[in-house]
């Protein structure tokens, strides 16, 4: 098991930023196995930490949380055949269904996301329709201290410029109603990752954002029930 990830993962990153082709990527493949290999048992580390403070993440198995490193170039510009990073998601659902953590290790560009990313319509009303009721509950996920202190606020990258129709414009939370997306982010830095206390660190991020994961949940039970 591994308490921080290892040199040779960010050295990969590097190798397969400036050599992103079949012909390297294959000639060079037990580069990446050693550096998969190592953020996998990262992973299951980070997975029996984070299990002290939500026991739904101890049901995860590490190997399937990874992300592939093969890109679906189908319909992007960029034809280049494999990511330039690794990833774990950590409890969310199938197609952004449920809120969850995620782990994105890029070298110079790595961050700690938590919450629910651009789920689908039904799913999107009835968070909305969640916060609009419960706003005092909602209000104090986000202005915890410990949330403001690692992810600031919620990230506004996904946002309408209107309050979505059915809702008041004088809502005291229209500003979140306008979210597309949930989501708290923290960047974080090749040290920090590689510090042998990284797994507790990390875990310590991700508990921060739990009482907001589970409030974003909520409403989601409720439509599957």
């Amino acid at each position: 098991m591994a308490s921080q990830l290892s040199g040779k993962i960010f050295d990969f990153l590097k190798l397969i930023e400036k050599n992103n082709n079949r012909d390297w990527f294959n000639e060079n493949k037990n580069l990446f196995l050693e550096a998969q290999s190592d953020f996998q048992d990262f992973v299951e580390e980070l997975i029996a930490e984070m299990g002290k403070f939500d026991e739904s993440i101890l049901k995860l198995d590490a190997k399937k949380s990874l992300l592939r490193i093969y890109r679906d170039t189908r319909f992007s510009k960029d034809k280049t055949p494999y990511k330039t990073y690794f990833g774990a998601s950590l409890g969310m659902g199938k197609m952004n269904s449920k809120s969850g953590f995620y782990l994105h290790v890029e070298s110079g560009k790595s961050f700690l996301g938590s919450g629910i990313y651009l789920p689908d319509a039904p799913i999107l009303k009835e968070i909305r329709k969640e916060i609009s009721l419960f706003k005092d509950d909602f209000l104090k996920t986000v202005e915890d201290k410990d949330f403001k202190k690692y992810y600031g606020e919620l990230d506004p990258e996904h946002k309408l410029k209107n309050v979505p129709q059915g809702f008041e414009k004088e809502d005291p939370t229209a500003d979140f109603l306008k979210l597309k997306s949930f989501i708290g982010v923290h960047p974080i830095t090749n040290k920090d990752l590689m510090d042998k206390n990284a797994v507790k660190n990390v875990s310590k991020i991700f508990e921060a954002a739990k009482p907001l994961n589970d409030f974003l949940d909520t409403p989601i039970l409720n439509t599957q029930n």
